[in-house]
């Protein structure tokens, strides 16, 4: 196998793997990635047909990410009881993503007595529960949905709980999945968990 040909795997392997991504942006810039790739490989080989469609590729995939940048992400936080319906609602239809995210963690919440839900646009895209004792939050779950782990949702969110008259939050729940999460957006790790001044 020559160099030319490796890279025409490369590109379609790229293409490939945008495909099993979650989040549509990361989706759209891999992709974007593999179709320059395959296209400048099919004018290599002389497949001007490949090359053309793969340029479209390019193009489209370039539209809709100019498109969603524009439109960025209006998130707000909204404070809610554990107990809520919406909130058991969510816990259910997420369940099975959360229960990968979080190995082995109790979705009963029995110490928790408060909530948070982040929507974008109106819709529900993060979810938080713990327990909330004078200025400090102990969090035992901080889920965002597949398509919104870029760490926006938890920056908004710790940025917000200030106004909440919080001033300090301690994660105590499952790490195995979460160590990139905590540790980007400034947690210390403590005997008793991870913890974040705000």
């Amino acid at each position: 196998m020559d160099f030319i040909e490796l890279f025409g795997y490369c590109g379609s392997f790229l293409v490939l793997i945008s495909f099993l991504m979650t989040s549509v942006f990361k989706l759209r810039i891999v992709n974007t990635i593999g179709s320059i790739i395959f296209c400048i490989y099919a004018v290599i080989i002389k497949s001007y047909p490949t090359a053309v469609m793969n340029f479209c590729l390019v193009l489209i995939n370039i539209h809709f990410l100019l498109k969603m940048s524009k439109m960025g992400k209006e998130y707000e936080l909204v404070k809610v009881d554990k107990d809520d319906s919406f909130v058991k609602y969510l816990i259910k239809h997420y369940r099975q993503d959360i229960l990968d995210c979080f190995p082995n963690i109790s979705l009963e919440f029995d110490n928790a007595n408060v909530g948070f839900i982040i929507t974008c646009n109106g819709n529900p895209v993060g979810l938080s529960i713990g327990h909330l004792e004078k200025e400090k939050l102990e969090l035992s779950l901080d889920y965002s949905i597949p398509e919104y782990r870029d760490f926006s949702i938890g920056s908004f969110l710790f940025n917000n709980l200030k106004n909440e008259g919080i001033k300090k939050v301690i994660y105590l729940g499952p790490t195995q999945h979460h160590l990139d999460y905590l540790n980007k957006l400034g947690f210390k790790n403590t005997d008793g968990g991870f913890e974040k001044e705000l």
